[in-house]
Formats: structure tokens, sequence, C-alpha cells
């Protein structure tokens, strides 16, 4: 029988289903003009006419072509490689990019024979394209997400008007440099906005935008973590960095050296977001890292920060005597701001005068006088310190003690009937106090003005996806388990992937604490000139946890993983 001269019009899926008797030619051929008429696809066609089904198609497509077939509700949708093909080519052809290895990239498609969409794929990506065969009704809202334009998106993230503000009023001219930046770079300007609320509504902390020799990197710290979040063309590299300093009131002229600066997210008429800028001159361009200033952080209250009922209540009553210093240690992102600013909140009421030294003030706080340390203005923090003895107050917080000076100046005032909150960049809380001996602090004040000492990290909070773990109990033990922890009354457990926590297993973080108060014991190894084992001995004696033991609690509460303690502290 001789092949009917108008089925070699057809081509493709829809030749194979007419040679498979699945559909008529007739209906083949008006269907492939519909869908170009109506600038859909084939396969849109056929499931609208109910000519066959998203899934029998995708059957179909595999057994015929043998293409292999994914479900997509069963593949983690925080590992597709959103940045790996343009968003205009995703949106055109229909096609979702899934996994990279080496020289390859896997990408979902409902047709595998649209070669024109394999062939422009694999001109832009320089890759190798291997077809995945995926439900088109699983591929069509992944599609519209990943192709949704930058301006799209802010109106779905945000029902008001997003404005960036400038945070201070300092008259300060724009140059015609920088009004025409604001004018011409609409595009550049709604793609920052994107960024800035993506990163706040993932929880991120810091965003990094990175430019290198051959490409461009933006990255946020979520959790404790970087991620690549986009890589943008490298050639608006120098938008993209003036435009954030123009916002910034940063030198846009200037790229030889680092600059700092803030400016101001207006979320709504009830809520903004400082950003803390800082730029940074590398080999290929201007690094520049926003650290994202979340006022609600400052308001969580003692109890979301992780503290052991015990820890509080010695931590509340150390912050509520009438005079002496408390410190809290730990290294950079270790949460002590946010610690801080939670113990000021409890202290803050009408008749108390509170007064803070900040480099540089990160959250404004309503009712308390804070000041912005500035060296180049000589506005140090000994200056900031001795205005404030001459200003009455009742509470003093230092943002950190950097030096003899600030250190006995600190002392000084806890001594003399103030309230004194300040951090320092130690390990644990016992080195602390032989840090400042070795600072030049006599043993005398040290022993006669602290009152307490916390040391604290910060571990990643485990999702609700996590799941039990079966390890041995030597393990267990070499962790730091006691063999009454050992009981059978708790279950280890450990990340699980989900979408809310997207596919990572973690969810937030939670606080790791050393409480330790300063009692007469440890007064006398410190005027004995006792070490800082010799103070972490005595202090164990005394119930207090170390970073270890805070960590394990964790662990057997379910709150976070054994790996993350592991991580985050030494035994």
């Amino acid at each position: 029988m001789a092949a009917n001269p108008q089925q070699s019009l057809l081509s493709g899926l829809a030749r194979a289903l007419v040679q498979a008797g699945r559909i008529k030619e007739a209906d083949a051929e008006a269907l492939l003009t519909q869908a170009a008429a109506t600038k859909t696809s084939f396969i849109e066609q056929l499931v609208n006419t109910k000519k066959a089904s998203a899934s029998e198609i995708a059957r179909f497509a595999a057994d015929t072509f043998g293409y292999p077939l994914l479900d997509m509700n069963a593949f983690n949708d925080g590992h597709i490689q959103k940045t790996a093909i343009d968003r205009k080519l995703i949106a055109l052809h229909r096609v979702v990019p899934l996994h990279k290895r080496g020289n390859r990239l896997s990408i979902a498609i409902a047709d595998p024979t649209n070669l024109r969409a394999l062939d422009e794929i694999r001109f832009q990506t320089g890759m190798a394209v291997d077809p995945v065969i995926v439900d088109e009704s699983q591929l069509a809202p992944l599609v519209a997400l990943l192709s949704e334009s930058a301006e799209d998106t802010l109106k779905n993230l945000a029902s008001e008007d997003i404005n960036l503000e400038f945070t201070d009023d300092e008259s300060q001219e724009k140059t015609d440099e920088a009004s025409a930046l604001e004018v011409d770079d609409a595009p550049v300007v709604r793609f920052i906005q994107k960024m800035l609320l993506d990163a706040i509504n993932d929880g991120a902390s810091d965003i990094h935008f990175e430019p290198y020799e051959k490409s461009y990197r933006i990255r946020f710290r979520t959790d404790g973590i970087l991620r690549e979040i986009a890589s943008p063309p490298l050639v608006i590299k120098e938008k993209i960095a003036s435009r954030i300093k123009v916002i910034s009131r940063l030198n846009i002229a200037e790229k030889r050296v680092p600059q700092d600066g803030r400016m101001r997210l207006v979320l709504s008429k009830s809520r903004s977001i400082d950003l803390r800028v800082s730029t940074l001159p590398t080999m290929f361009g201007e690094k520049i890292v926003l650290r994202i200033l979340d006022p609600s952080s400052a308001t969580l209250g003692i109890e979301a920060l992780g503290y052991e009922p015990a820890q509080k209540a010695l931590l509340l009553e150390a912050i509520g005597r009438p005079y002496g210093m408390v410190l809290v240690t730990g290294p950079t992102g270790s949460g002590k701001t946010v610690s801080l600013y939670t113990c000021l909140n409890i202290l803050n009421k009408p008749g108390i005068n509170i007064s803070t030294g900040e480099d540089p003030v990160e959250i404004p706080l309503p009712g308390i006088n804070q000041v912005n340390i500035d060296d180049r203005q000589g506005l140090t923090f000994p200056v900031a310190l001795k205005a404030f003895l001459r200003q009455d107050p009742d509470i003093i917080m230092v943002g950190e003690i950097r030096d003899l000076e600030t250190a006995e100046i600190s002392i000084k005032a806890a001594q003399t009937g103030h309230m004194v909150l300040s951090t320092l960049h130690t390990n644990d809380a016992p080195s602390t106090l032989t840090r400042l001996m070795n600072m030049g602090i006599p043993t005398f004040n040290i022993a006669s003005s602290i009152l307490l000492i916390t040391a604290q990290r910060l571990v990643r909070r485990l999702c609700t996806c996590k799941k039990p773990l079966d390890t041995p109990v030597e393990a267990l033990l070499n962790a730091g388990f006691t063999e009454s922890d050992l009981d059978g009354s708790w279950v280890l457990f450990g990340p699980g992937e989900c979408e809310r926590c997207k596919g990572t297993g973690y969810k937030g973080r939670v606080g790791l604490y050393q409480v330790m108060p300063v009692t007469e014991t440890i007064q006398r190894l410190i005027m004995s000139n006792g070490t800082a084992l010799d103070i972490s001995d005595q202090a164990r004696k005394e119930g207090v946890n170390d970073l270890r033991r805070s960590g394990l609690l964790k662990v057997m509460q379910g709150l976070t993983s054994l790996d993350e303690v592991l991580g985050s502290t030494n035994t």
C-alpha cells in the first residue's frame, strides 16, 4: 500500500502519533495549524482538544524515541539549574534545565522532536544536551516560573509599591552621571530590586555581587551557607555596581578603594529593611556585599534565641542588676548583635536612659540613643564612651571592645553604677577573661566588674522534613554524649529534603550558648592569674555547659543535626 503523500508534510511527534494510529492525519494537521496560529505547542492543542492526555503523550514519546521519562513530582525543584538557559529560550521552547554534569546538560521537555529547541540550547550553552521527557502538565508551571520577567516577579512578591530610599538626610547633590543612571538603567534597577526581595523572602543575611574574568555571580547567604542564585551577563557588572553606589550615596567615580554605605528598601508603610553596603575593588571589578538588617530580628524575644531555661534565667538575672558588665562573645556572624539587641529591648523602659556606640548602627531601636562610631571623623569608641558618661546613662552598650582604652573606660563605667553590655571576639567564655588580662586590664578590675559572659554560635535548624538516623553508639559517645544520655528517650535526626527547605534539609538557625556567671570561685581564679583552662574546669564543676554540650542538648531535642554541632564546636 503506497504511503499517503500528504503524510510527508508531518514530522516529529505529530508524524509518530499518526503512524502509530493514535490520531488521524487530518486532525494532526489541523492541530499543528491551530498551534501556529495561537502560538502554542502541538501538545497543548492535543490536550486541550482531549485527543490525548499529557501523561499519555509523555509515555508515548519516551517509548517511541527512547528517552527517559521523569515524574517531576519526585524531582526536587531546588536542584533546577535556573540560570543555565536564558529565560527567553525557556519560555519559547518550553524547556527546564534539570542537571549539569561536566559538559552535559539535561533538560526537561515534553516534545523531544523539537530539534530547533535542542539546537538553540546547545548553541547558547555550548554544552551537549540530553533530553528528558516530562509530562506537559508538570512542565508548564515550571516554565512559567522560570521564564517570568523580573518586573512580573516584583509585582507578585510585593502587593505595594517598592521604593529604594536614602537612609540619611544629608544634602548631597547627585552628579549628572548619577541622575542619568537613575533614568537610563530601569532594567538594572528592577533586577536589583528583585534580588533584594528574593533575598528577604529567602531569609538571607547577605547578598554577594561578584565579578570574575568571564562571569558574574550573585550569591545569597541563607542560614549561614552561601549559594549561587543568579549569573547575569558580565557586561552589566558596571551598571549594577554604579546603581548600588548611587542608591547608597557612595562615590561612583571611586573604584580603587573600598567604600561603605547604607540603603533602605521600603516594603510597605509599616515595614522597611535597611541594608549595609560594602564595596571592594578586585581584579575584575568591584565586589559588593549587602548585609540585610531586618528590624524584626531584634524583636524576636529571648525565647526565640535558643537559650536553655537555666541559661535564660542567669542572663536575665545578670542584666537586671543595677551595675556591672555582661559580655557576649563569638566569631563574626554568630548572632552577638541580635542577642545584645534582645537584652536592650528587655531593658528599654520609659524610666531608663540607654546609650549605645556601634560601628555601624545596624538596626534602629526606638527609645534608645544610638551613636554611629566613625573613626575617620574622630568619633571612636573611647570618645563616645566618655561622652556617654556625661549624659546621665543607666545602661551603656559598646558595640565591640577592641582595645585597652575602650576596655578600661567600659570597666570603669561598670564599677561606677552603670550596666554595660558589650562584645568580644573570643572562642568561649573562659578565654574572654584571659583575653582581657592579656589586653592589660588589672585582674582586680576584671573580677569586680564582670557579672556574666555568654559565648555563642549559630547552627542550622532542621526542617520539618527531618528524618531519623541510625548511628552507632560508639560514634555518639565519641561526639560527647554520655552513657546516661543514650537512654532511648530521644531520636537522632538528620536533614531530609523538601520544597520548604529547597532540598537542604535545614530551615532557619538556632543558637548554642555557654552562659558563665563570674562566681566568687572564678573571681579568685582571676585574681590568682588562672588560665582559661583553669576557669573552664571550674565553670564545668559549677554546672556551666560548654558550647559542645549545649549543641548536644539541641540534637537530643531534635532541633539540629549532630553534623552541624560537630562542625561548629570544639570538644
